[in-house]
Protein backbone atom coordinates (compact mmCIF):
# COMPACT_ATOMS: atom_id res chain seq x y z
CA UNK A 1 0.00 0.00 0.00
CA UNK A 2 2.66 2.43 1.01
CA UNK A 3 4.41 1.69 -2.95
CA UNK A 4 1.45 2.53 -4.20
CA UNK A 5 0.86 6.08 -2.63
CA UNK A 6 4.83 6.86 -3.54
CA UNK A 7 4.33 5.87 -7.26
CA UNK A 8 1.25 7.87 -7.36
CA UNK A 9 2.18 10.77 -5.75
CA UNK A 10 1.32 14.16 -7.36
CA UNK A 11 4.03 15.70 -8.89
CA UNK A 12 5.31 18.88 -7.15
CA UNK A 13 3.57 21.93 -8.35
CA UNK A 14 5.51 24.65 -10.35
CA UNK A 15 7.28 27.12 -8.94
CA UNK A 16 7.73 25.66 -5.87
CA UNK A 17 11.47 24.55 -5.20
CA UNK A 18 14.46 26.01 -5.85
CA UNK A 19 15.36 24.68 -9.16
CA UNK A 20 11.85 25.06 -10.35
CA UNK A 21 11.18 26.24 -14.48
CA UNK A 22 8.64 28.99 -13.59
CA UNK A 23 10.67 30.94 -10.72
CA UNK A 24 14.24 30.27 -13.19
CA UNK A 25 12.01 32.16 -16.08
CA UNK A 26 11.01 35.02 -13.88
CA UNK A 27 14.36 35.16 -12.53
CA UNK A 28 15.65 35.66 -15.78
CA UNK A 29 13.68 37.70 -16.96
CA UNK A 30 13.42 40.08 -13.66
CA UNK A 31 18.06 39.69 -14.55
CA UNK A 32 17.48 40.87 -17.87
CA UNK A 33 15.02 43.87 -16.91
CA UNK A 34 17.45 45.26 -14.36
CA UNK A 35 20.68 44.07 -14.27
CA UNK A 36 22.12 44.25 -10.54
CA UNK A 37 18.64 45.48 -9.80
CA UNK A 38 17.47 48.54 -7.46
CA UNK A 39 18.90 46.29 -4.33
CA UNK A 40 22.32 46.94 -5.76
CA UNK A 41 21.58 51.03 -4.60
CA UNK A 42 20.80 52.61 -1.46
CA UNK A 43 18.05 55.03 -1.91
CA UNK A 44 19.75 58.18 -2.47
CA UNK A 45 22.40 56.08 -4.35
CA UNK A 46 19.81 55.02 -6.78
CA UNK A 47 18.27 58.78 -7.26
CA UNK A 48 21.55 59.64 -7.98
CA UNK A 49 22.64 56.84 -10.68
CA UNK A 50 19.44 57.82 -12.76
CA UNK A 51 20.10 61.41 -12.68
CA UNK A 52 23.77 60.81 -14.14
CA UNK A 53 21.91 58.17 -16.46
CA UNK A 54 19.68 60.72 -17.33
CA UNK A 55 22.29 63.02 -18.44
CA UNK A 56 24.59 60.59 -20.57
CA UNK A 57 20.68 60.04 -22.39
CA UNK A 58 20.19 63.97 -22.56
CA UNK A 59 23.73 64.06 -24.54
CA UNK A 60 23.41 61.34 -26.46
CA UNK A 61 20.18 61.72 -28.31
CA UNK A 62 18.82 65.22 -26.80
CA UNK A 63 15.59 66.04 -25.10
CA UNK A 64 13.41 63.86 -27.42
CA UNK A 65 15.36 61.03 -26.67
CA UNK A 66 15.39 61.12 -22.58
CA UNK A 67 12.50 59.23 -21.31
CA UNK A 68 11.86 57.54 -18.32
CA UNK A 69 12.17 54.39 -19.89
CA UNK A 70 15.44 55.27 -21.44
CA UNK A 71 16.70 56.64 -18.54
CA UNK A 72 16.27 53.16 -16.53
CA UNK A 73 17.40 50.85 -19.74
CA UNK A 74 20.70 53.48 -18.87
CA UNK A 75 20.97 52.78 -15.33
CA UNK A 76 20.13 49.36 -15.11
CA UNK A 77 16.67 48.85 -13.33
CA UNK A 78 13.16 48.62 -13.61
CA UNK A 79 11.47 51.09 -15.71
CA UNK A 80 9.11 51.78 -12.44
CA UNK A 81 11.96 53.02 -10.90
CA UNK A 82 12.66 57.07 -12.32
CA UNK A 83 8.60 57.28 -11.80
CA UNK A 84 9.44 56.11 -8.09
CA UNK A 85 12.39 59.19 -7.61
CA UNK A 86 10.80 61.91 -9.92
CA UNK A 87 7.27 60.96 -9.89
CA UNK A 88 6.78 61.81 -13.88
CA UNK A 89 9.05 63.00 -16.95
CA UNK A 90 8.70 66.61 -15.74
CA UNK A 91 9.64 65.89 -12.70
CA UNK A 92 12.82 64.17 -13.73
CA UNK A 93 13.91 66.66 -16.10
CA UNK A 94 13.47 69.47 -13.45
CA UNK A 95 16.11 67.85 -11.13
CA UNK A 96 18.39 66.94 -14.24
CA UNK A 97 18.13 70.93 -15.00
CA UNK A 98 18.76 71.86 -11.66
CA UNK A 99 22.18 70.08 -11.66
CA UNK A 100 22.65 71.67 -14.88
CA UNK A 101 22.04 75.37 -13.45
CA UNK A 102 24.80 74.16 -10.35
CA UNK A 103 27.42 73.23 -12.91
CA UNK A 104 26.88 76.57 -14.66
CA UNK A 105 26.86 78.53 -11.90
CA UNK A 106 30.17 77.06 -10.47
CA UNK A 107 31.75 77.44 -13.78
CA UNK A 108 31.13 80.88 -13.58
CA UNK A 109 31.94 81.69 -10.18
CA UNK A 110 35.71 80.07 -10.92
CA UNK A 111 36.24 81.57 -13.73
CA UNK A 112 35.88 85.17 -12.59
CA UNK A 113 37.53 85.92 -9.18
CA UNK A 114 35.95 88.69 -7.42
CA UNK A 115 39.36 90.75 -7.44
CA UNK A 116 39.20 90.85 -11.17
CA UNK A 117 38.61 94.34 -12.12
CA UNK A 118 35.10 94.75 -13.93
CA UNK A 119 35.87 94.27 -17.62
CA UNK A 120 38.04 91.55 -17.53
CA UNK A 121 35.69 89.49 -14.73
CA UNK A 122 33.15 90.34 -17.32
CA UNK A 123 34.67 88.99 -20.15
CA UNK A 124 35.98 86.04 -18.20
CA UNK A 125 31.68 85.20 -17.09
CA UNK A 126 30.95 85.32 -20.61
CA UNK A 127 33.31 82.66 -21.98
CA UNK A 128 32.63 80.31 -19.21
CA UNK A 129 29.05 80.68 -19.96
CA UNK A 130 29.72 79.66 -23.67
CA UNK A 131 32.14 77.21 -22.99
CA UNK A 132 29.85 75.28 -20.44
CA UNK A 133 27.38 75.19 -23.41
CA UNK A 134 29.76 74.01 -25.71
CA UNK A 135 30.75 71.26 -23.28
CA UNK A 136 27.27 70.37 -22.48
CA UNK A 137 24.73 71.71 -25.01
CA UNK A 138 21.89 68.98 -24.19
CA UNK A 139 22.26 70.07 -20.52
CA UNK A 140 22.17 73.67 -21.46
CA UNK A 141 19.24 73.46 -24.26
CA UNK A 142 17.48 71.93 -20.72
CA UNK A 143 18.16 74.63 -18.72
CA UNK A 144 16.31 76.96 -20.64
CA UNK A 145 13.26 75.05 -21.74
CA UNK A 146 10.90 76.58 -19.19
CA UNK A 147 7.66 74.67 -21.26
CA UNK A 148 9.17 71.05 -19.78
CA UNK A 149 10.16 71.90 -15.89
CA UNK A 150 8.80 72.54 -13.13
CA UNK A 151 9.84 75.91 -11.66
CA UNK A 152 8.43 74.81 -8.16
CA UNK A 153 10.30 72.33 -7.27
CA UNK A 154 12.53 73.89 -4.65
CA UNK A 155 15.81 72.06 -6.15
CA UNK A 156 15.43 74.28 -9.68
CA UNK A 157 13.98 77.37 -7.85
CA UNK A 158 16.79 77.29 -5.98
CA UNK A 159 19.56 76.63 -8.61
CA UNK A 160 17.96 78.85 -11.44
CA UNK A 161 17.68 81.76 -8.81
CA UNK A 162 21.40 81.88 -8.15
CA UNK A 163 22.03 81.92 -11.36
CA UNK A 164 19.99 84.60 -11.85
CA UNK A 165 21.87 86.47 -8.79
CA UNK A 166 25.32 85.82 -10.60
CA UNK A 167 24.05 87.65 -13.58
CA UNK A 168 22.54 90.66 -11.69
CA UNK A 169 25.49 90.87 -9.54
CA UNK A 170 28.29 90.71 -12.45
CA UNK A 171 25.52 93.91 -14.38
CA UNK A 172 25.41 95.33 -10.38
CA UNK A 173 29.44 95.40 -10.86
CA UNK A 174 29.67 97.52 -14.33
CA UNK A 175 27.11 99.85 -13.30
CA UNK A 176 28.73 100.42 -9.98
CA UNK A 177 25.30 99.99 -7.95
CA UNK A 178 23.92 97.33 -5.82
CA UNK A 179 20.83 95.41 -7.64
CA UNK A 180 17.87 94.23 -5.41
CA UNK A 181 16.92 90.98 -7.08
CA UNK A 182 13.36 91.22 -6.51
CA UNK A 183 12.60 95.00 -6.78
CA UNK A 184 14.44 95.89 -10.22
CA UNK A 185 13.98 99.18 -12.16
CA UNK A 186 13.36 99.58 -15.36
CA UNK A 187 16.92 100.26 -16.15
CA UNK A 188 18.44 97.19 -14.23
CA UNK A 189 15.98 95.32 -16.15
CA UNK A 190 16.86 96.25 -19.11
CA UNK A 191 20.79 96.27 -18.54
CA UNK A 192 19.89 92.51 -17.20
CA UNK A 193 18.65 91.70 -20.09
CA UNK A 194 21.04 93.29 -22.50
CA UNK A 195 23.59 91.24 -21.10
CA UNK A 196 22.13 88.21 -20.82
CA UNK A 197 20.37 88.13 -24.76
CA UNK A 198 24.03 89.51 -25.99
CA UNK A 199 25.57 86.36 -24.62
CA UNK A 200 22.92 83.60 -25.11
CA UNK A 201 22.26 84.90 -28.00
CA UNK A 202 25.74 84.20 -29.00
CA UNK A 203 25.94 81.20 -27.29
CA UNK A 204 23.24 79.97 -29.34
CA UNK A 205 24.56 80.95 -33.26
CA UNK A 206 27.55 78.74 -32.03
CA UNK A 207 25.14 75.81 -31.30
CA UNK A 208 23.14 75.68 -33.67
CA UNK A 209 26.36 76.55 -36.19
CA UNK A 210 25.38 79.48 -37.24
CA UNK A 211 28.81 81.31 -36.60
CA UNK A 212 31.27 79.42 -38.83
CA UNK A 213 29.95 81.73 -41.66
CA UNK A 214 31.22 84.48 -39.85
CA UNK A 215 34.81 82.87 -38.87
CA UNK A 216 35.41 81.34 -41.76
CA UNK A 217 35.18 85.22 -43.82
CA UNK A 218 38.11 86.31 -40.57
CA UNK A 219 41.59 86.90 -40.64
CA UNK A 220 43.16 82.80 -39.71
CA UNK A 221 43.95 82.10 -36.31
CA UNK A 222 40.77 83.92 -34.86
CA UNK A 223 38.43 81.47 -32.81
CA UNK A 224 35.43 81.67 -31.31
CA UNK A 225 36.43 83.03 -28.04
CA UNK A 226 38.34 86.19 -29.47
CA UNK A 227 35.10 87.08 -31.88
CA UNK A 228 33.47 86.68 -28.32
CA UNK A 229 35.48 89.26 -26.72
CA UNK A 230 35.56 91.97 -30.01
CA UNK A 231 31.56 91.81 -29.73
CA UNK A 232 31.58 91.77 -25.60
CA UNK A 233 34.04 94.87 -26.00
CA UNK A 234 31.21 96.73 -28.58
CA UNK A 235 28.35 96.22 -26.45
CA UNK A 236 29.60 96.57 -23.32
CA UNK A 237 27.87 99.23 -21.92
CA UNK A 238 29.70 101.99 -19.65
CA UNK A 239 29.05 102.81 -16.08
CA UNK A 240 25.96 105.66 -15.23
CA UNK A 241 27.97 108.84 -15.29
CA UNK A 242 30.53 107.80 -17.13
Amino acid sequence: MVKKLEKGRAPPRIGAGRGSPGRTARTRRSSRAAPGGEGAYHHGALRDALLKAAEQVLERSGIAGLTLRAVAREAGVSHAAPAHHFGDLTGLLSDLAAIGFRQFNATMVAAAAPDMPFPARAVARAKAYVAYAKAHPGMYGLMFRTERLDYSRPSLHQAAEASFAGLAEAVGASRHEHIEQKALTLEQAAAIARAWSTVHGFTMLLLDGRLADILRRLPAGTDVQMLLEAMLKLTMGKPPGS
